[in-house]
């Protein structure tokens, strides 16, 4: 059976795990994993994406970020890609690094958050990377000594994080520090990892209850959320399909979009492309971003390629497009 396509949505929570093909070393010294930290300090900021959680394993690390304008699969395409390059060139390897498919699980964040951020900043304690909390305060490659105050990082939602402890920061981190301790003897959340029925209802045995309950609940091995969240992430997803479905009969593509913009705002077909800042111009080529990305799916890359833009430039112009769209109520349809 093929595999489901993944499922986004803009300000999605995603569970991510990368692991290195057949059991391989994605970070062989703390050269690597220093690359790889670099390019989420570069990565993130530039697609407006969050991250709350993040701890690098030998072979394999977990993120969990909450995706902005960017689509999760283009974030990770330009962190897998960029990275499996210079770690080939660096240590003389050929071939791929990581298993061909990450995991991306998109997470109900009211019930989730805290427990992910808990569950993926214990893994290098549970791992036997580090021997106890103390030490797993101190560690670099894990956000977990970030949230503490150990280490400074810019990338990191360590406010957000917080402020669901505590007003002040001394006693957020007090009670951060105190919730964390306090799940090293759940040991492995295998709940956590996934989606799906058995997973979101918190067991085998809570399913048996529910169903002897006569109570049934929607489920999606994509999705960790209760029936409801479930149902509306499926919903918003069939709609953006039957929407594509529909522009894409009516013969919108990238070149008929561009020519709605550009009778909307008067400007010039070609005034549409490059990185030129005059008002009309980036105002026109914002709305043509947004559309294009938000109604017929159209990647960020590929819209960097064709409008000659950088691709942090695509993710603001389609932040812009859609206000611009809003305030003036225009409709692509």
């Amino acid at each position: 059976m093929p595999r489901k396509s993944r499922i986004d949505a803009t300000g999605a929570l995603h569970h991510v795990i990368a692991r290195g093909i057949e059991r391989t070393k994605v970070y062989r010294d703390d050269l690597d994993r220093k690359n790889f930290l670099e390019r989420l300090f570069t990565i993130l900021p530039e697609t407006d994406t969050q991250c709350f959680a993040w701890a690098l394993l030998p072979n394999h690390f977990h993120l969990l970020l909450r995706t902005g304008q960017v689509p999760i699969a283009t974030v990770m395409r330009r962190l897998l890609t960029g990275y499996a390059v210079s770690y080939n060139r660096r240590h003389g390897r050929h071939g791929h690094l990581f298993q061909n498919r990450y995991k991306s699980i998109l997470c109900q964040e009211e019930r989730y958050l805290l427990e992910l951020v808990r569950y993926i900043h214990l893994n290098p304690l549970r791992s036997g990377i580090v021997p106890d909390i103390k030490a797993l305060d101190t560690f670099p490659f894990t956000g977990h000594g970030v949230i503490l105050g150990k280490f400074k990082n810019d990338w990191q939602g360590t406010k957000y994080v917080l402020r669901l402890f505590g007003k002040t920061k001394a006693s957020a981190r007090n009670r951060y520090r105190l919730f964390v301790e306090k799940g090293i003897v759940e040991g492995r959340r295998d709940d956590l990892i996934g989606g799906g029925l058995i997973r979101s209802s918190g067991g085998w045995v809570k399913v048996k209850a529910l169903r002897k309950a006569k109570i049934f609940q929607k489920s999606d091995e994509r999705i960790l959320g209760d029936g409801d969240f479930v149902e509306e992430i499926l919903s918003s997803a069939q709609e953006r399909f039957e929407r594509k479905y529909e522009l894409e009969a009516r013969g919108f593509d990238l070149n008929k979009i561009a020519e709605k913009v550009s009778d909307l705002m008067g400007v010039k077909l070609s005034d549409l492309k490059g990185p030129r800042k005059e008002r009309l111009r980036v105002k026109a080529r914002s709305l043509l971003c947004f559309w294009a990305s938000k109604e017929l799916g159209i990647s960020m890359a590929e819209l960097s390629r064709e409008l000659q833009i950088s691709l942090s430039a695509v993710g603001l112009s389609v932040k812009r497009g859609e206000k611009i769209a809003l305030d003036n109520n225009y409709k692509l349809i």
